[in-house]
């Protein structure tokens, strides 16, 4: 190489740097915001562009050794929450409880399981959340109690107005022998009968059978279960996450439940709850009403304090539309948006991703606003059902208009552990058996949070034997080794929660289109903002994207991008070849390359300095 070349060579390098730097603002277009409420800009609550954080205690940090997460963990790492952008932090269910459901079959409703801590570290966790401005939500599970709550075992002995606190009927004489009253199963297969012999009749679980159903018929339930509300309130939450909303109430008059005639799997019979529709055991006009009625006691808590209902409603997308309640009676603030978890995988095309953002958003009005859940405690993680899109994913919820959630470890690409049949503890595996277990157990994404690369639980305990194995690839997606790479899925995360703070994804419009079958771009704008729009390449094949197919006569530059794209953030763009499952977002703006970044691109060109010096 001649001296002439190297320092062509070198000019080169310097010149894409300095590109890296350069960003320039194009026209946009002015369009009427189609996510906005009407009231949004004089009346915008906390929650309407938040991102709650799902934690899962049992898996989040152990404080005290005994290989079990707990309030305490919990606190020690609100800092990290606050750093990585979240708002809102939601705590699966802490109560006192048998655990036959982890926590979801609950004992006492207005306590805490010792096995999490006490009351007090509740309240010191949610008053440490505060002074980092960080909000409370809890689970609560208004459908069912633990069959040891003191209110089950009145019921079993008739004792005055626990009589009827929860659902029993009389079980029906076939030739002879004692039978359930009608067909209906379980969530978690079988009957959702239960015979109890000291009282003589049936009650009804729709999940396992130590999860004996509420009757909300009763008056007493109905005001129980709203001062159970007032209780938690009272001790400083800031909105709740209800649990199983759908199935409160039941047909009264107990029909057989019909056959499901698109069920086309095998393997499923009489006992799983796919083989049947459920007409007669969800969404009932009582529900609704009864989710109206939570809304108002937390409305009209004497605090004012504006607080958030969320709703989990696996339903049909009108019933799950009416859980948003009407104007003159709201119900929830929102149900959860499972469209990303049951009607797309990663099998779907970008039309079919546009097709399920679009028909939400052609929704949504003056009292309702949008959310999206990718992930929880009850799916596989969002790694693992959309393989290689973990960025992909996250930038579209966290572009998208409205609320969006994080399950625990998703900001660092954490992917389902492989649990054996030996080590399953989640009752919908169990029931399931050797053979099926694996189809229905929750236990692979139930694992405990990965901290760092250190033995013996990734930092999540100091226990060599944790209550749920931790997942092997924990020495390389972890919290430190993240923390240092520029391009790691965390820090792709903290860029995205970034963005979601400015005006144009606060406000601006929205608008999806699809390019090339697979590439699915999203665009949000805003008269006199920076425009923001996110590309994914859900196909199996390289796209070439050329900036004029997002932005006509625009100058873009590359505001973040998966870790396994050729991008990098700062780049100035022009055209990509997008590989397959990968994406990014680029914005009309300035980007600010952060000092890891910069302190990588110092090093690169200090090596090639130092190489062309040699040559010369």
């Amino acid at each position: 190489m001649t001296a002439r070349h190297a320092w062509t060579l070198l000019a080169a390098v310097l010149l894409a740097a300095a590109a890296r730097m350069d960003a320039a603002v194009a026209d946009v277009p002015s369009t009427k915001s189609l996510v906005v409420r009407a009231d949004a800009a004089d009346n915008e609550l906390w929650w309407h562009h938040a991102i709650f954080y799902q934690i899962y205690p049992r898996s989040f940090m152990d404080s005290n050794g005994d290989g079990i997460g707990d309030l305490n963990g919990i606190t020690s790492r609100l800092e990290y929450l606050k750093d990585i952008g979240v708002r809102g932090v939601w705590l699966s269910p802490f109560y006192p409880s048998p655990q036959k459901d982890f926590g979801y079959d609950i004992s006492d409703f207005k306590n805490v399981d010792p096995t999490y801590g006490t009351l007090a570290d509740f309240q010191e966790m949610t008053k440490k959340a505060h002074e980092l401005e960080l909000k409370v939500v809890v689970d609560l599970v208004p459908n069912h109690s633990s069959d040891k709550h003191e209110w089950f075992e009145k019921s079993v002995n008739r004792e005055g107005k626990y009589t009827d606190y929860y659902v029993w009927a009389d079980g029906k004489m076939v030739n002879g022998v004692r039978q359930p009253p009608n067909n209906w199963v379980s969530h978690f297969r079988f009957s959702a009968w239960e015979w109890n012999e000291q009282r003589g009749q049936y009650y009804l679980h729709q999940f396992v059978k130590e999860q004996p159903d509420l009757n909300y018929r009763s008056a007493d339930v109905v005001q129980e279960m709203k001062d159970v509300y007032t209780f938690w309130m009272n001790q400083g939450v800031d909105g709740f996450r209800v649990d199983a909303l759908p199935f409160l109430f039941e047909d009264a008059a107990l029909p057989d439940e019909p056959l499901n005639t698109n069920q086309t799997d095998p393997e499923i019979t009489k006992d799983d709850y796919d083989f049947y529709w459920h007409p007669y055991t969800m969404d009932d006009d009582g529900t609704y009403d009864m989710l109206q009625q939570w809304r108002e006691v937390v409305d009209k808590h004497p605090d004012n304090m504006p607080r958030v209902i969320m709703t989990e409603c696996y339903t049909t997308f009108p019933n799950t539309m009416r859980y948003y309640g009407t104007k003159e009676r709201p119900g929830a603030s929102f149900p959860f948006n499972f469209q990303f978890i049951s009607n797309l995988d990663k099998s779907s095309s970008a039309t079919d991703i546009k097709w399920q953002i679009d028909q939400w958003m052609n929704a949504m009005d003056d009292t309702r606003w949008p959310n999206w859940v990718i992930g929880n405690h009850d799916n596989p993680r969002v790694a693992t059902r959309y393989p290689n899109m973990a960025d992909a994913m996250n930038m579209i919820s966290l572009t998208l208009p409205g609320t969006a959630m994080t399950y625990y470890g998703e900001e660092l690409g954490m992917t389902d552990a492989f649990i054996t049949w030996a080590q399953t503890k989640d009752p919908s595996g169990i029931n399931a058996g050797p053979n099926r277990y694996l189809k229905t157990t929750r236990d692979p994404c139930r694992t405990p949070m990965q901290w760092d690369n250190t033995t013996p639980s990734a930092g999540f305990s100091t226990s060599h034997e944790t209550w749920m194995p931790t997942n092997p690839n924990y020495w390389q997606l972890n919290v430190e080794a993240e923390k240092k790479d520029p391009k790691s899925h965390l820090n792709i995360y903290k860029d995205l929660t970034a963005a979601r703070q400015t005006d144009t994804l606060k406000k601006g419009a929205l608008a999806t289109k699809v390019l090339k079958d697979d590439v699915l771009v999203i665009t949000r704008s805003l008269q006199d903002k920076d425009t923001y729009i996110t590309v994914v390449n859900v196909g199996s094949w390289a796209q070439t994207i050329e900036s004029n197919d997002l932005l006509a006569n625009a100058k873009l530059t590359v505001y973040s991008a998966s870790a396994s794209s050729s991008l990098n953030k700062g780049d100035a763009f022009s055209s990509v070849t997008l590989r397959p499952k990968t994406g990014f977002v680029v914005t009309t703006g300035s980007v600010t390359v952060s000092s890891a970044s910069t302190a990588q691109t110092a090093v690169l060109l200090s090596v090639v300095l130092a190489f062309l010096g040699q040559l010369l």
